[in-house]
Order: C-alpha cells, then sequence, then structure tokens
C-alpha cells in the first residue's frame, strides 16, 4: 500500500527526491502549493501516444514506465522509479510522447502543470537547473534508444537480402561441388580409355588443342543470349551426329571455346572408337572446368558479400573516429542492398570520383546514413536510383538520386521529423531519415532534399579530413 502524503510531509518528502537534490526549501513550498497529488492504479495511463502532455509528474512511490510500437509491438524503452521526474519538463519542445506512459504498479506523483511553469522558471531556479539537466539525460536516453531501434531494424532488413544474396552462390558451390565429383570419375576414366588407344604426337597435338578450347569459356564471338548457346549446341550436336559420336557431348562443348574447325581437325586426325574416346575425354574435361569455374566464381561472390557487409558494419574496426573512405562505404552500403534493388527491379548506378579526399568521423555511422537514405530511395524509385560523390571545394557532397514520383511539399517538410512516416505500419519506424540527420550534423555536415515528379535528390556535405590534399 503507498503512505499517504499529507500537507505535513508533502516537502520532506520532496527533498528527499533524488531529482530535487540541493534545492531550497522555499522552492520545495513552491512545489508543494502548486502542485497536486494524483495517484494510478496499476495499468493506469499518465499518457497517451501522441497526446498533448499536460505537465510533469515527480513519482513520489511506484512505478512509471513509457512503451513505444514502432511497428513490430509496443517495448519498454524507458522507465522512472522514485525520485525521478517524467512529463513534460521546462525549456522542452516535445509536444507529445512517441508512446504509451503507463503505472506498471500503483504510483503516486505530485503533478505540475505545464500552465504554472513560466512561474516555475521565475521562482524556483533551481528546481528548473535541475529539470534541464533531466532533460537532457532524458534527450540522450531517447537518442541512443531511437539509434539502436533503426539499427536493429536496418539490420534485420539488411540480414534478409543477404540470406537471399548468400543462398544463391552457396547453392550452386553445394551444386557444382556435387556434380564435380562425378565429372572427375569420368575424366579418369575417359583419361584410360585415351591413354590405351596409343595416340601418335601429332594426333595428341590436335587433341591438346580442342583441349585448350575446351577449357576456356566461349566468347563473345559465340553470342551471349539463350538464342544463340542454342543455335551453337544445334550446330555442334549435328557435326557429332556426322561422327556418330555420342550426342550428350554437346551441351558441355557448347558452353566452351571450341570451334567447329578444332573439332573438324580432331576429325581429320582420329575416327571411330579413337574420335569417341578423344571427345569423351574432351567432355569430362570440359565439364570439370566448368564446375570448378563455378565453383570459383560463387566462392568470390560470396567472398565479396562478407566483405562488403564487413566494410559496411566496420566490423573487428575500433570504434572511434578515424579516416573514412566514403567511395567505399557507398559500394559496400550498394551491395549490400543490393538484393532489394534487383527485387524491385531498381538498377543502381555508383559514380565515385577516383581522388575522392577522406573524411574524418565513423565510418559505420555513415554508412548508416547512406543505408537509411538508400533504402528510401529504393522505395521510391521506378528503374533507377544513382549514387555519386564528388569533391566540392573543401567538402565532399554525396547525393543519392532516384527516378520515383518524388516527394509532395507537405511531406518534404516533414521527412527529417522522428517518427513521421508515410509507409504503412510495420513498414517504417519513421526514424530513418531522423537519425540521418543526427549523424550527420554528428560529423559536422549538412543534409538537403530537393524533389519534384520524377527525381528526388538527397544530398550530404561532409567536411574533408583536415590535412587532406
Amino acid at each position: 500500500m503507498i503512505p499517504r502524503v499529507t500537507a505535513e510531509n508533502l516537502i520532506d518528502r520532496l527533498a528527499a527526491l533524488k531529482v530535487l537534490t540541493g534545492v531550497p526549501r522555499e522552492q520545495l513550498e513552491w512545489l508543494a502549493a502548486h502542485g497536486e497529488l494524483v495517484r494510478y492504479a496499476k495499468g493506469e495511463v499518465l499518457t497517451r501516444t501522441n497526446a498533448i502532455v499536460a505537465g510533469l509528474y515527480f513519482v513520489l512511490d511506484g512505478h512509471v514506465s513509457i512503451q513505444v510500437d514502432r511497428g513490430a509491438g509496443p517495448h519498454k524503452v524507458m522507465e522512472w522509479l522514485p525520485g525521478e521526474v517524467t512529463g513534460i519538463l521546462p525549456y522542452s519542445r516535445m509536444k507529445s510522447p512517441p508512446g504509451e506512459t503507463k503505472a506498471e504498479m500503483e504510483t503516486e506523483t505530485l503533478f505540475i502543470s505545464r500552465e504554472h511553469f513560466p512561474e516555475m522558471i521565475r521562482e524556483c531556479y533551481h528546481v528548473t537547473a535541475n529539470m534541464v539537466h533531466v532533460m537532457l539525460d532524458r534527450a540522450r536516453v531517447f537518442t541512443s534508444n531511437d539509434l539502436h531501434e533503426e539499427k536493429m531494424a536496418s539490420l534485420g532488413k539488411l540480414a534478409a537480402g543477404l540470406a537471399h544474396e548468400l543462398n544463391n552462390p552457396a547453392s550452386a558451390v553445394a551444386r557444382s561441388a556435387d556434380g564435380l565429383s562425378a565429372r572427375l570419375d569420368e575424366l579418369e576414366e575417359a583419361s584410360r580409355a585415351l591413354g590405351a588407344i596409343g595416340l601418335t604426337d601429332a594426333q595428341w597435338a590436335k587433341v591438346h588443342k580442342a583441349r585448350t578450347l575446351c577449357q576456356a569459356a566461349a566468347d563473345a564471338s559465340f553470342g551471349t543470349s539463350a538464342v544463340a548457346r542454342a543455335d551453337r549446341e544445334d550446330a555442334i550436336t549435328e557435326w557429332l551426329e556426322q561422327r556418330r559420336a555420342n550426342l550428350t557431348a554437346a551441351y558441355s562443348l557448347a558452353g566452351s571455346a571450341v570451334t567447329i574447325d578444332a573439332l573438324d581437325e580432331l576429325a581429320e586426325t582420329l575416327d571411330g572408337d579413337a574420335l569417341d574416346a578423344a571427345l569423351r575425354w574432351l567432355v569430362a574435361g570440359c565439364a570439370t572446368h566448368q564446375l570448378a569455374s563455378e565453383i570459383e566464381s560463387s566462392a568470390t561472390k560470396i567472398y565479396e558479400l562478407v566483405a562488403a557487409v564487413k566494410g559496411f558494419t566496420y566490423m573487428d574496426q575500433a570504434t572511434m573516429a578515424k579516416p573514412v573512405d566514403l567511395g567505399q562505404g557507398l559500394r559496400d552500403t550498394a551491395a549490400v542492398l543490393n538484393s532489394k534493388a534487383r527485387l524491385r527491379s531498381v538498377e543502381v548506378k555508383v559514380d565515385i570520383d577516383p581522388d575522392l579526399p577522406r573524411v574524418h568521423g565513423f565510418g559505420g555511422e555513415l554508412n548508416q546514413v547512406w543505408a537509411n537514405v538508400l533504402d528510401n530511395a529504393l522505395d521510391a524509385a521506378k528503374k533507377l536510383v544513382t549514387v555519386s560523390a564528388k569533391r566540392n571545394g573543401r567538402s565532399i557532397n554525396v547525393r543519392i538520386v532516384d527516378d520515383g514520383p518524388g516527394i509532395p511539399p507537405e511531406v518534404r517538410e516533414r521527412i527529417f521529423d522522428p517518427f513521421f512516416t508515410t509507409k504503412p505500419v510495420g513498414k517504417g519506424t519513421g526514424l530513418g531519415l531522423d537519425i540521418a540527420r543526427r549523424l550527420v550534423i554528428k560529423h559536422r555536415g549538412e543534409i538537403t532534399v530537393a524533389s519534384e515528379p520524377g527525381r528526388t535528390e538527397f544530398t550530404v556535405t561532409l567536411p574533408i579530413e583536415t590535412g587532406a590534399a
């Protein structure tokens, strides 16, 4: 049971609150005279989401918390215990809370209406000074929570995209490795059969010439379209039919650089069982080489994706300001968002000045800026997003441009406001651009937007690192 606060002990109770440490007694008397004792049952709401906050609440006993729902259900972001203060504070620009403030248990507060703030600022200097410190501490906590929330949301989206991106090359590696085992057995058997024939040096020369071509991928002269590949496969199939050779060789040979002329030269020196054995050896070697190339290509893709993720997150690097390569950060960000771009059939062009100087700052935080802005651009774009970075005097301008419908003027004025979003519930936190703006300001930069139908351009201007050329 909460002890009742009486007129006799109220001032002593206020003096014991840590948030009012050092406040003269006459100012505590002012609070007692102008305040109202308000008791809340467990679960009762002090302030609702987006409602105007009526004033400040000194928590005399109990437990108060604020819960915010950013699309994944409400969760606690801050709480207040006896001795602390919640609600609107003097000089605060907050109008309404981002979530619901309620009592976690039976709670008793001293409520000071915001109507009394002008007088309190005049009459209670020490109280006001303490409230300003509380406000600054609370702003830091909310900022930290917002950054964490947005970072987790971004990581969730990136993880889903990267899982898809990594699945394709990983599956290709597994598939090719499985096929490679069988092809190696075929190659070994074909090698024994060809060796048993006893070819002359001249015949071996023709076989090796064809083998060299088989180990190279088909070049552009053969055409890269599916139709060109089918035509080439038909031509090789016809060549094999004329010599009554195994037709299954056509697929592997069509994917290599072997030419009909090279096959003709081979047929001039070999025929019958010898030609068939040579073709089996060529096909087995060609298929083995193609599978090994697929494994190498897919493994390289996985390596590049992992490298991009490490670069994007600045994994394994000290969390201190240092020279940052903006170009690499922009390329890494585009790489980790490539899955979303492909899913939306949007092309992302990256144009980085080759002699771009470095900036001084936190690479991971700047990459968060690029990710937030680029993610929005991909949502808006029809076909194209352009990312560029150019030097402009002692600054660097990073521009992210999309060809979407544009941002209406009434929306453009609010896009950097915290919790403002035009996306459906659960699809956006309303913090992406707010956090991007905060991080840019932290790096002594500026972020602006210009928009019209068919073109929206976000420009981030950052100072070049001191001492850079």
